[in-house]
């Protein structure tokens, strides 16, 4: 029997408890206030490339050397991509098909690693990523992880550490980057002592890649080998990763390494995508963006301060912060609950040195990137940081379930900022 509406009947009618999970997502992101660090907002052209027809096309291999026929339209799109990834970063060379970040770090390894090699990484509860040697990742399972922290004093990364455990154990690369690092790093530290060991340098800019395209942020080259990243939070593109760098040697390792090594075809309609939001990037207009970004990060911060919330480094350079908890006797995970149930969503996150358990922290994270997408600035996020206190206020006093009408009040007026700054009108 003949499907007569494969080809023309919408969503809505084909598939309408699908339909509904997505115009619900639809409306939590219209109505809510976005500040989990590692999202952010695509583009209308962004969703349109990944939504198109490229999805259904098969392209084993690079441009120019596929597997498969019919992929002259594809390589247009993949060259794209790369071409443009080189030109926000400076470097000679970019793969543009790992599907992740977490596959783009699982790609470096693959290329210049073997399992039970020393990788030196930062801890996870210290601010690094599950993939620098977390106990629970593949990366903490096929080699022998060694982690550095921070230090007691100021929270930021511990250089001398790092170095010394360079010496004991001659890690074959060194990583640096994480998930929760509200400072600067200093690749060039780094580097001088992966050099002193002759380590790798990975530098992971998963997080910061969108404020380094920008030059809000140093870049990783010329002192790393490689860089990694995803292509959404800063890059504000659709969830992947790439890999890149400055070495042809190494660049013909890493296309290896991510296929045939660790994908299969790649995923073309993210690719468009990809190529779209570094377009986006490198129009003049993306400066001013995330030069906001970090304004707002930086405003946020100082609110949260001023109402008695203690800011991990006492601050942020970067997109974002980690709010320590600990003065107003809450937990992080308590806190992302009453937070969300007034319409602002955040992670909890533990903090350095947490005695929490992962579950529940002492912390939570919180960053600008989408907030700043839809149009929020200094003022508004500072409004943003006084509802927080505001909650958080009433969970420490009222308890988890006495404080429903402080999560009502801030509710409505979330919702009320929100319908000034909409997301998606044509949706």
């Amino acid at each position: 029997m003949t499907d007569t509406g494969f080809f023309t009947e919408a969503l809505s009618s084909r598939d309408p408890e699908l339909f509904k999970s997505i115009t619900d997502e639809l409306g939590r992101q219209r109505h809510e206030i976005e500040l989990i660090a590692s999202e952010n907002i695509v583009s209308a052209a962004v969703m349109e490339a990944q939504g198109s027809v490229m999805t259904n096309k098969y392209a084993e291999g690079y441009p120019g050397k596929r597997y498969y026929g019919g992929c002259q339209f594809v390589d247009v799109a993949e060259n794209l991509a790369i071409e443009r990834a080189c030109q926000l970063f400076g470097c000679g060379f970019a793969n543009v098909q790992p599907n992740s970040g977490s596959q783009a770090n699982q790609g470096v390894f693959t290329a210049l690693l073997q399992p039970g090699d020393t990788i030196l990484g930062m801890s996870l509860d210290a601010g690094g990523h599950l993939t620098h040697g977390a106990k629970p990742n593949q990366s903490g399972k096929w080699f022998n992880a060694i982690q550095y922290g921070v230090r007691q004093q100021d929270l930021e990364i511990d250089y001398v550490q790092v170095a010394e455990l360079a010496t004991e154990h001659k890690p074959k690369m060194i990583i640096a980057g994480g998930s929760a690092i509200p400072r600067i790093i200093d690749f060039a530290k780094m580097r001088e002592i992966a050099d002193s060991v002759g380590a790798y340098l990975l530098v992971d800019m998963a997080h910061f890649a969108g404020l380094v395209a920008s030059g809000h942020y140093p870049s990783p080259f010329p002192h790393a080998h490689v860089a990694t990243t995803t292509t959404h939070k800063t890059l504000r593109g659709p969830r992947g990763g790439m890999i890149l760098t400055n070495d042809e040697d190494l660049a013909k390792k890493f296309n290896s390494a991510i296929f045939p090594g660790i994908q299969g075809g790649p995923l073309m309609h993210v690719i468009a995508g990809k190529a779209v939001a570094f377009g986006e990037a490198l129009r003049p207009e993306f400066k001013g963006y995330q030069a906001q970004v970090i304004k707002n990060a930086q405003a946020l911060a100082d609110e949260l301060m001023k109402g008695g919330l203690d800011i991990v480094t006492g601050g942020t350079d970067t997109h974002l912060m980690l709010v320590d908890l600990r003065p107003k006797a809450v937990k992080g995970n308590a806190t992302e609950k009453a937070l969300g149930r007034a319409h602002i969503t955040c992670n909890k996150n533990g903090i350095p040195f947490d005695t929490e358990k992962p579950t529940i922290t002492s912390g939570i994270r919180l960053g600008s990137p989408a907030g700043t997408t839809r149009g929020f600035g200094e003022e508004e996020f500072r409004q943003i940081g006084r509802w927080i206190v505001q909650v958080v206020d009433g969970l420490a006093a009222n308890g988890e379930d006495g404080n429903a009408a402080v999560e009502a009040a801030v509710r409505a007026e979330v919702e009320a900022l929100c319908k000034r700054f909409p997301i998606y009108p044509g949706l």
